[in-house]
């Protein structure tokens, strides 16, 4: 059993996998994924933030082969936000006012299905676009032909097309092991793993392949497994309170004492 990414805990764990390697990835995202030239690139500060709720995933101060320099500001998305035109526009008009350079603004989608928030704004006195892709739709050999395992792990929320899942993660599994690191080492590299798997919506169930199943998921020592059973006995023992205190109000119980036999609170009883 695994855990759904419902809420702000579990999105977090997508945001610090993607933070983790943003740096190992970088060159080789802005390489095949952007198809940009970049030749220099160097950090700048992000104090914008004291005005966002957020900040920024990525800011670089980039030159490509052509000499332009711009600022390089990158979101990775997991939702679709109905304000993103408006949040993107914020940034670029404060990186614009504070730098003097021109931006060019990436929103990459690692989301289920379609993105559909809105790219643009267009009214009498506005006229502002964003760059929006979709990881789903990029060729996942374009990560997996990579030399780093940070880049190769991004593979399996690429297009997979009609390839063996299994095969691409046994793969994945086997450069880990291959790497000549640590214990320690190798479970965050398999922990990471997890989470995009699951950002994929790939279950534990779906390995048809045992010995890969256990490489990838330690069920003794994965959190995401423990707290996964936890979770999903909780909603078992919840559920079947609910049925008894069905019955029991079908019989023409009153509701407290319903409340008394099943622990469930009124407001749950009257819901029924």
């Amino acid at each position: 059993m695994t855990e759904k990414f419902n809420g702000p805990e579990q999105g977090s764990m997508y945001d610090k996998v993607f933070r983790e390697n943003m740096e190992d990835t970088l060159p080789d995202v802005i390489k095949d994924v952007l198809r940009l030239h970049i030749v220099k690139s160097e950090e700048i500060a992000d104090d914008i933030q004291h005005t966002k709720e957020r900040r920024p995933d990525l800011l670089k101060r980039v030159e490509d082969d052509q000499g332009k320099v711009f600022i390089l500001h990158i979101e990775y998305q997991r939702d679709n936000e109905k304000n993103m035109a408006f949040r993107m526009a914020e940034y670029s008009i404060m990186l614009q006012r504070k730098y003097g350079l021109p931006v060019t603004q990436f929103v990459i989608y690692i989301g289920a299905g379609k993105p559909t928030m809105p790219m643009r704004i267009r009214n009498k006195y506005l006229h502002f676009w964003y760059n929006l892709l979709t990881f789903s739709e990029i060729d996942y050999q374009v990560f997996l032909n990579s030399d780093k395992i940070e880049q190769k792990m991004l593979a399996i929320l690429g297009d997979l097309q009609i390839e063996d899942t299994e095969m691409i993660l046994q793969q994945i599994v086997q450069e880990i092991e291959n790497k000549g690191i640590g214990e320690l080492e190798q479970g965050r590299y398999l922990k990471q793993l997890r989470v995009l798997m699951q950002l994929r919506n790939l279950e534990k169930t779906s390995i048809k392949n045992m010995a890969l199943t256990g490489k990838i998921f330690v069920e003794e020592k994965d959190i995401l497994y423990i707290r996964g059973e936890i979770n999903g006995e909780i909603r078992g023992e919840h559920k079947k309170a609910l049925d008894v205190a069905q019955e029991l109000k079908n019989e023409g119980c009153s509701s407290s004492f319903i409340a008394k036999i099943t622990k469930l609170s009124i407001q749950e009883i009257e819901a029924l």
